[in-house]
């Protein structure tokens, strides 16, 4: 049995589908899920979401353990974390990091990631959409690495 893909989401993205359409569209994160899943075809998904960065860590330590890749959408703590970028460096597959929107093309304070630091890929721009992709991404890098 393959080992699970995890999507981690950072803070606010529990309110995805309300909180600033204009940026983030209209797709709740339920609805995000369903599309990791069905991109997944059939690969077992770990699915979860925190506004707190210490259950992000866990569950990134839970991924060194566990996991096969990591997706993770870091949301706010992407800019502030260096304790979640330590402990990505320790995970020894790959790492996506997901944004929705465009980071680059927003206000300056969003255009460095201490998690690009660690990432292996880093997907943005795409809407919602961007993590089937990145799904996707993540199941073929990890078989290259395992």
């Amino acid at each position: 049995m393959s080992k699970p893909i995890y999507v981690l989401n950072g803070p606010n993205l529990n309110r995805l589908g309300t909180r600033e359409p204009q940026i983030y569209g209209s797709t709740t994160l339920a609805e995000v899920e369903t599309m990791c899943v069905e991109a997944a075809g059939g690969r077992e998904i770990v699915f979860r979401q925190s506004n707190r960065e210490y259950e992000l860590i866990d569950w990134i330590h839970e991924a060194i353990d566990q996991g096969a890749a990591i997706i993770i959408n870091p949301a706010a703590y992407s800019f502030t974390s260096i304790a979640i970028l330590d402990a990505l460096k320790m995970f020894p597959g790959p790492i996506v990091e997901l944004h929705i929107s465009n980071i680059h093309r927003r206000e300056p304070h969003y255009h460095k990631s201490y998690v690009s630091l660690a990432a292996t890929a880093v997907i943005a721009g795409l809407g919602p959409q961007g993590y089937a992709v990145a799904v996707k991404a993540a199941i073929d890098l990890a078989g290259r690495a395992g």
